[in-house]
């Protein structure tokens, strides 16, 4: 692997998300309470939605209109929260067609939008989301206070209104028990650690999103350049924690997760915590070495991908049709040994 794979082997994504209000409408919280609530709401989503589709392909989904079904699928993409799902009659969300952007409206604030990108580039995330902010603001005024900068319903994202979040893949760290030492260290340069689905979820994978807590009294320059350093360091710990679990557990290591590769491509059905558990150590293989492959960058994307298809509404929108739940783990196993072994891995 090359030096940029493997910070990607470790930095999976970045993201940037914005939390902005209107001057001129209630909050949403408040908007729920309103006797006008739904056509106050109507007219949010149609102004927002009029000035973005002029500047790129981006689908509108209004929540109230989409099934159960559709809305889980949206969410364990990350594409939209389940707090906007929960406010679904007066939420929508215009979401790209390469699912990289979403701008979800009414969730906790009028908006709250989103930039994704694979590997370690919060700089390029942040430029992105920069021009659909300056294009919404132009349309509509936000709420500002020379002060506390942009209003935002909690507190703690008063000020630049930014979230700045990577992604990572840290298996060493993880199953050596050393997050310990990490998360108090990033809490003290005001980060916090969650897993994979945010707030509350666990760290299905080995997976942790690292990102900004404070967001008050710093620009945006100075949020990008705290969190780009704690990730940067936390990238390299876990890569010498990667080195170190190589060379003291060795056959065993290996052992482990080659039996890991022979269950994903041979087993008959298999439920989300094995698979969760089994493909992180399939990428790490693939992280060390013990898989050779040209081309170990698009393997552990495809994996990332995979970890994302497996979950249980994109299994049933895989398959056409709602399963119920030991349905859907002989899909996964099936439907996952078919796309490992074309993957073509080597020990």
């Amino acid at each position: 692997m090359s030096i940029q794979q493997k910070y990607e082997s470790v930095a999976v994504s970045s993201r940037i998300r914005l939390a902005r209000n209107f001057a001129d409408y209630p909050f949403p919280a408040r908007l729920l309470r309103d006797a006008h609530a739904e056509e106050q709401a109507q007219e949010i989503i149609q102004l927002v939605s009029a000035k973005l589709s002029r500047l790129d392909a981006f689908v509108l989904y209004e929540m109230k209109n989409l099934s159960d079904e559709r809305a889980a699928f949206l969410v364990e993409r990350n594409l939209v929260s389940r707090e906007l799902i929960s406010n679904r009659r007066i939420s929508a969300a215009l979401i790209l067609r390469d699912e990289s952007m979403s701008v979800m409206i009414n969730e906790e604030d009028h908006i709250r939008a989103q930039y994704f990108i694979r590997g370690f580039d919060l700089g390029k995330a942040f430029e992105r989301i920069s021009g659909i902010d300056d294009a919404i603001s132009e349309s509509i005024p936000f709420a500002y206070d020379d002060m506390f900068g942009y209003l935002t319903a909690c507190p703690t994202n008063l000020g630049t209104g930014l979230r700045a979040s990577v992604m990572c893949f840290l298996p060493a760290v993880s199953r050596r028990g050393l997050m310990r030492r990490i998360s108090p260290e990033l809490t003290r340069l005001g980060l916090t650690v969650r897993g994979a689905f945010g707030e509350g979820s666990g760290a299905e994978g080995d997976l942790f999103q690292i990102s900004n807590e404070v967001t008050l009294g710093q620009s945006e320059g100075d949020i990008l350049s705290v969190v780009e350093r704690a990730v940067s360091t936390v990238v390299e710990f876990e890569l010498r924690e990667r080195d170190r679990m190589k060379a003291e557990e060795g056959l065993a290591l290996k052992d482990k997760i080659m039996r890991s590769y022979g269950v994903l491509t041979n087993a008959c059905k298999m439920d989300l915590r094995e698979f969760s558990a089994r493909i992180s150590d399939v990428k790490l293989g693939v992280a060390l070495g013990y898989f050779k492959d040209e081309e170990d960058d698009d393997r552990m994307r495809e994996l990332d991908d995979l970890f994302v298809e497996m979950r249980p509404a994109n299994i049933n929108r895989l398959n056409g049709a709602p399963l119920c739940k030991e349905e859907q783990d002989e899909y996964r196993a099936e439907y996952a040994c078919i796309k490992i072994r074309k993957m073509q891995l080597k020990a």
